[in-house]
């Protein structure tokens, strides 16, 4: 049996975890599995980085900065190497360039194009684990590049398919997937599966258990996955194809999304491709944009275009529509920081009415005002203020029953 496990930056935070980590890997080979093991940067290892970089400089080049960051990794995976080693178990790390992950030149934020994994195949096939430092690859030219924030997911669950791996374990600081936080929530419920599609839009709406690109990944490659607990044996969370069991329950989750800004081109001319003009260059500015909304005047004359995007992304967003504005005669623009996302995912939403107006409902009875709602097949949001975000969450998971085992 071939099994990749990654261990998240809480699991390799210390070397009293990183050896904790190394004798549940041991107990894994010891039990006949081959083992590939992707590891992150230790606990605030990334965010020290990042601030070493922001006080040499106010923009830091996007090149140096993912060789900057991809040594973190480096650094838990050669530390885990040698804990391993030192339990008599036979031991290799690679670096994400020696693991053969070619990705594209989008650095901080770089997509894999192809894992060779040739390296890691010989040493399992030699007895060794192999232990690669996640988020992090090469392109052609040979510069290295960074996944993105919790690109080590990525990592595993990429070397996962490239190994046809029978089983992807993540482990994480929780024991699973749960209907909601339960930091806000005491009763939420821990899952025992979940859709890749429910995954994917919890993970996509707020969800910090795993990172959407790593969901989109192993639903297109039907990759085995499960989220469990670093820190004990609890089972964990499968992530699975879609049963019709699921499509019972009208609600899987909540989740919430508090890095989110809303920016408004106030007053622009109402004509055919203003729009389009605008988010082409919110595009080529590489802004990931969620929700969209557009008001027009009662004159039928202008109007006003809204949309939300990461809050990490609003400084640039708002150059770009101050620019637009200028440039096309608006009369205006606004920035609101002070909002938050909150979403509903269910498959059952497919085959069950009223869950949308339930939620609305819900929300207006504790005279929470909504300003945006965006809805797919399993899913609703609301954009709400930020300060009505942990009452949204507790009563979204009451009113759904979601405390109750299914």
């Amino acid at each position: 049996m071939l099994i990749v496990q990654k261990y998240g930056g809480t699991s390799v935070g210390s070397l009293e975890r990183i050896k904790a980590v190394a004798r549940r890997v041991a107990e894994s080979v010891q039990a006949g599995a081959k083992v590939a093991v992707v590891v992150s940067a230790m606990s605030g290892e990334t965010d020290r980085l990042i601030g070493m970089a922001g006080s040499l400089c106010q923009r830091p080049d996007e090149r140096e900065m993912d060789l900057l960051l991809s040594s973190g990794e480096r650094v838990s995976a050669a530390l885990t190497a040698l804990a391993l080693k030192e339990l008599g178990v036979k031991a290799m790390s690679f670096t994400g360039r020696q693991t053969g992950i070619m990705t594209d030149k989008a650095h901080t934020r770089a997509k894999i194009e192809k894992i060779t994994a040739t390296r890691v195949k010989k040493a399992l096939d030699s007895g060794s684990v192999a232990v690669i430092a996640g988020f992090q690859g090469v392109t052609e030219d040979e510069d290295v590049t960074t996944l993105g924030r919790g690109g080590s997911d990525l990592t595993a669950v990429a070397l996962a398919a490239a190994l046809e791996a029978d089983l992807c374990e993540i482990y994480t600081d929780v024991e699973g997937v749960y209907t909601t936080d339960p930091n806000i929530v005491p009763e939420a419920r821990k899952m025992e599966k979940i859709s890749y599609d429910e995954m994917l839009e919890l993970a996509s709406l707020g969800a910090k258990v795993l990172q959407t690109r790593s969901v989109e990944f192993a639903k297109k490659y039907s990759v085995p996955l499960v989220v469990k607990s670093s820190f004990n044996n609890a089972p964990g969370t499968y992530i699975v194809k879609e049963d019709k069991d699921m499509e019972k329950v009208v609600v899987s989750g909540v989740t919430y999304d508090k890095n989110q800004s809303k920016l408004t081109v106030l007053g622009v001319p109402d004509k055919p491709g203003i729009a389009g003009r605008l988010f082409s260059e919110i595009a080529g500015a590489g802004l990931v944009v969620d929700m969209i909304v557009q008001n027009i005047s009662p004159d039928g004359r202008s109007t006003d275009i809204s949309f939300t995007t990461p809050r990490t992304d609003s400084p640039k967003g708002l150059d770009i529509i101050k620019k637009f504005a200028s440039e096309h005669g608006a009369r205006g623009v606004d920035l609101k920081d002070d909002i938050s996302k909150v979403s509903i995912v269910g498959v059952g939403m497919r085959t069950h009415s009223g869950v949308a107006s339930k939620m609305f409902e819900t929300l207006a009875a504790h005279n929470i005002n909504i300003m945006m709602i965006s809805t797919s097949e399993i899913k609703v949001s609301c954009v709400i203020e930020s300060k009505y975000t942990e009452l949204a969450v507790r009563v979204l998971h009451e009113a759904f029953g979601l405390e109750k085992a299914a």
